[in-house]
């Protein structure tokens, strides 16, 4: 008689709520900064005779580069927050030492049902995970058509299955924070140089150099390298500590599923 396989688990669902297209994140952030840009930095009251008489004046001077830099940071700064919301969820309610350490000690103790308990508590994906794992585990208890070989990979497979659903929705949106660590400092860049360009043309002008078309060189250039500098610098920032958060619930994630894995061993 050919050996039943267990049906798929997927009970496991994604508990990282988080925004799926970033796409729209950029278009409005790029509508905000225009209109920033144009009607509040290019107001006349930040100008007396053409020239800037206040900061507000000063980052207008520095041309069309500066809505796309500010669309930039604006866009890390919002991917940001909604990063940070989706792991706070994703994270749980408690502790996830203490979670990890409580459901151990109850697969210790051959209480199955009591780390369940703590699952529910716990919510979120490292709860979600080890709940589906559960799940199969007492399935398996329960078999009696498998072999104990098969009824630990058909464990470990669900513990697989179950991360492999969640690790996308932790990970979402990370790609764009880092895109914009290398494209904030390259249009900063580009701004920089367009600004020196303006500068240098200003000084080749035959007699008195142009003060004016210096200035706004100049101020172009400063703004935009400003501009680049913070864009990528909140970026690398940002993106490296959403990725350590990430490991950690992913060493939680492995730490419990082999805990799990060996006590079923351990114990049939």
């Amino acid at each position: 008689m050919e050996a039943q396989k267990p049906k798929a688990q997927t009970s496991a669902k994604k508990n990282a709520p988080g925004i799926k297209n970033a796409s729209w994140v950029i278009v409005i952030c790029a509508i905000i900064c225009v209109c920033f840009f144009i009607f509040f930095l290019g107001n006349e009251m930040h100008f007396e005779d053409g020239h800037p008489i206040n900061i507000w004046g000063t980052i207008y001077k520095g041309g069309f580069i500066v809505p796309v830099l500010q669309t930039l940071f604006l866009t890390v700064i919002v991917l940001a927050v909604e990063r940070g919301i989706a792991l706070s969820a994703a994270k749980g309610k408690g502790n996830i030492t203490k979670f990890v350490a409580g459901v151990k000690a109850s697969l210790a103790k051959g209480d199955i049902e009591g780390a369940r308990k703590l699952c529910a508590a716990q919510k979120g994906s490292v709860a979600a995970v080890v709940d589906a794992a559960l799940v199969r585990y007492e399935e398996m208890d329960k078999n009696t058509v498998l072999t104990k070989e098969q009824k630990i990979a058909n464990l470990q497979k669900q513990v697989e299955e179950a991360t492999a659903l969640e690790m996308p929705t932790l990970q979402q949106n990370l790609p764009i924070i880092a895109t914009m660590t290398t494209l904030g400092t390259l249009v900063g860049l580009l701004g920089t140089v367009m600004g020196m360009i303006k500068s240098f043309q200003a000084l080749s002008q035959s007699g008195a150099p142009d003060s004016t078309e210096l200035s706004t060189g100049i101020s172009e250039a400063l703004i935009n390298t400003a501009f680049g500098i913070a864009t990528g610098a909140f970026a690398v920032i940002f993106y490296n500590y959403y990725t350590n958060k990430i490991d950690n619930l992913t060493y939680a994630i492995d730490e419990i599923g082999f805990s799990i894995v060996q006590t079923f061993a351990a114990t049939h």
